[in-house]
């Protein structure tokens, strides 16, 4: 009998010390107050993969959101435009990055749904790799035939007559290209068949194509390392990576004829020549504009139209609007070009859907 009633009074400190438990738990988990699921209340771990154009940029963003919002880590793997679309269509990352906007066929794949955001820009350069040469130009014309492997040599007459006053060496001229699926490849093959007839026939546009000439390396700074590697070398980069490694780029002529040298300031004049639609999907293949440089893109997040997870919705729209804010001012020192203010205000009101828990903000 006695036995019978401590076991009863057992039983119900148990349960006592199980209820102040599970509110103690509750409260720690946010249930108090906190429903923004990434400050101060649940951790939430973002997962992206893309493009390697805008790598340095974004892991410079999300780096720095990090510090400022601790409950929020995000996780940018730079695999290339090819693979992060794929990787994004089936669903095994939580946003996705592309130099080249997703197509309506690629975006019909994607059950969620697929919001498309121009989140930085910046400029593809021809860098190359002659000790002893500054200053290089090169007519639409050249370096469409270089590319195709019609120019071969470095003092070749059409190279010399456009540069008088540089002393070309007699060197064999190395091309390097993308080797992995690629949205700078993308970007610059659709502004090479704008340009060319011959390029447009005979090689076309695509995140990969098969090059006339020349070596692959993998990603931006794969190309980068190769042309830093190989005297005589020419490559096409983000404009980043090439000042990053401290590697000359030609200035290239542009639609007006004149002979643009790749700067913030160019690349600049070259975005507020192009209007962005509805969707936020703009291919600039070939600029109007006496001081526009002639190969700018936009590069774009790719963020899923539903999230069932609520607080990755909010996380995604927190780092969105980061990017949008404080991201913009550093992209110059980065090498990337800041988004204009009407264009900020679109990617917002578009990003804004993801979560209705969440209000975006411009400062």
């Amino acid at each position: 009998m006695q036995f019978a009633i401590n076991l009863a009074r057992i039983t119900r400190i148990t349960v006592k010390m199980s209820a102040v438990a599970l509110t103690i738990g509750l409260a720690a988990c946010g249930g108090g107050g906190d429903t923004d699921g990434t400050g101060g209340g649940a951790q939430v771990n973002l997962v992206g993969a893309g493009a390697s154009f805008p790598a340095p940029i974004y892991q410079r963003w999300f780096q720095d959101l990090s510090q400022s919002d601790p409950n929020l880590q995000v996780d940018y793997q730079s695999v290339g435009s090819g693979a992060g679309v794929e990787r994004f269509t089936q669903e095994l990352v939580d946003f996705g990055a592309s130099d080249v906007a997703m197509t309506d066929e690629e975006i019909a794949q994607v059950g969620r749904g697929v919001i498309l955001l121009p989140m930085t820009a910046g400029s593809i350069v021809l860098a190359y790799n002659l000790p002893d040469v500054s200053g290089l130009k090169l007519s639409r014309e050249v370096y469409v035939d270089i590319l195709l492997g019609k120019i071969t040599n470095w003092n070749d007459p059409k190279i010399a007559a456009i540069n008088p006053d540089i002393t070309l060496p007699d060197q064999t001229i190395t091309v390097v290209y993308r080797s992995d699926g690629s949205g700078t490849t993308g970007v610059f093959t659709k502004h090479l068949s704008a340009i060319s007839p011959e390029w447009k026939e005979k090689v076309g546009e695509g995140k990969t194509v098969q090059w006339p000439v020349g070596i692959g390396g993998a990603k931006n700074d794969g190309v980068t390392a190769q042309i830093r590697q190989s005297e005589g070398a020419i490559g096409y980069v983000e404009y980043g990576f090439a000042k990053s490694a401290g590697l000359n780029m030609a200035s290239l002529e542009n639609s007006s004829g004149k002979y643009i040298e790749p700067t913030a300031e160019s690349a600049t004049a070259t975005l507020e020549a192009v209007v962005l639609p509805e969707n936020l999907r703009a291919f600039i293949t070939d600029p109007e504009g006496d001081n526009s440089y002639p190969i700018v893109t936009y590069t774009w997040m790719l963020a899923y139209g539903q999230y069932d997870d609520a607080g990755k919705a909010q996380g995604i729209e927190k780092m969105i609007e980061f990017g949008l804010n404080e991201g913009q001012k550093i992209s110059g020192e980065i090498g990337y070009i800041p988004l204009p203010d009407n264009v900020r205000q679109k990617v917002l009101e578009t990003a804004d859907k993801i979560s209705p828990d969440y209000n975006m903000t411009l400062k």
